[in-house]
């Protein structure tokens, strides 16, 4: 009986985990077809973070002083939370400018580097053991990004610049993630990156602010931008409560597949065979990692 519950509880954060990478690619694309309206990327963030926080404080916020009697601000290491969340807010405005410029496959691809430079720097900064196999998939990871972005292909050297960026950002913000973990509840987290997010975005959207009134249709999808981050991190937590998180990490790069479908019916894009093949290499490596190291933590020796 317990290994069967065990093994629903795995399915049930796979499936949340599938369903939130989908809601989270509609997040990607509402964001790209409206900085390819001529919306600044700075407004976009700043509507996506008000709406998120909003439905956060109103529903997050009181169910988790009712469970755990404190409030969703007490963390033991604020300051630290504070520059996260601010970083997470840099993250998305420079993801958000990939995606002005690059289809929403490569750009998600881009970001999947993300986890192999953590697996890079990770002896370093977070002081984990090196392993051959790590160095080898990123190593392939980044063999596979330089297929995605060759000279002659469809992503321009702007876009390859902000790319590279927004992995590196999307990098540090994951590690931070791991340290807070350590301190505070993920739900802690989870808002003041909204919050924080809110406030510092107000303070500078005004000096973004685009000059024509958003249509009914702008309108709508500047509010879904809010909705669907909020529904896909929910989503996401919820996969990490019922699964653990080496379990569901190969899962992440079936992102790929969302973002590649919603490029496709949204905006007509579709990646080559070559660009398609360094897709895959950089999806193929972060699982490869995933799993290693799924395995390393079940079986130490």
């Amino acid at each position: 009986m317990q290994a069967a519950a065990r093994r629903s509880s795995f399915w049930l954060g796979i499936g949340c985990l599938i369903l939130g990478q989908w809601t989270l690619s509609l997040l990607d694309t509402a964001g790209k077809l409206l900085a390819q309206s001529g919306y600044h990327v700075v407004m976009i963030a700043w509507m996506r973070y008000t709406i998120n926080t909003a439905f956060m404080a109103a529903t997050l916020a009181p169910w988790y002083r009712r469970r755990t009697g404190a409030s969703i601000l007490q963390s033991r290491h604020p300051m630290l939370q504070i520059f996260r969340a601010l970083l997470l807010l840099l993250s998305t405005i420079v993801f958000f400018s990939v995606l002005r410029i690059v289809p929403l496959a490569e750009g998600t691809a881009m970001n999947f580097c993300a986890p192999l430079m953590v697996l890079a720097v990770s002896p370093w900064l977070l002081q984990e053991k090196s392993y051959p196999s790590r160095w080898i998939a990123v190593a392939f990871g980044f063999l596979g990004m330089l297929v995605v972005v060759r000279p002659g292909g469809a992503i321009s050297t702007e876009g390859v610049m902000f790319g590279a960026a927004s992995a590196a950002i999307f990098a540090i913000v994951s590690m931070l993630n791991r340290k807070m973990n350590q301190f505070d509840p993920p739900v802690v987290t989870l808002f003041y990156g909204g919050l924080a997010g809110m406030l510092a975005s107000s303070c500078i959207v005004p000096f973004f602010w685009s000059a024509h009134e958003p249509t009914l249709r702008d309108g709508l999808i500047l509010a879904s931008t809010g909705v669907t981050s909020t529904m896909g991190h929910y989503l996401v937590n919820t996969a990490y409560r019922h699964a653990e998180a080496s379990l569901l990490s190969p899962f992440f790069y079936l992102q790929v597949i969302s973002a590649t479908t919603m490029g496709w019916l949204v905006f007509g894009q579709l990646p080559d065979m070559v660009t398609a093949f360094g897709i895959g290499i950089i999806c193929a490596s972060g699982m490869g990692a995933a799993c290693m190291e799924h395995r390393r933590s079940n079986h130490p020796g």
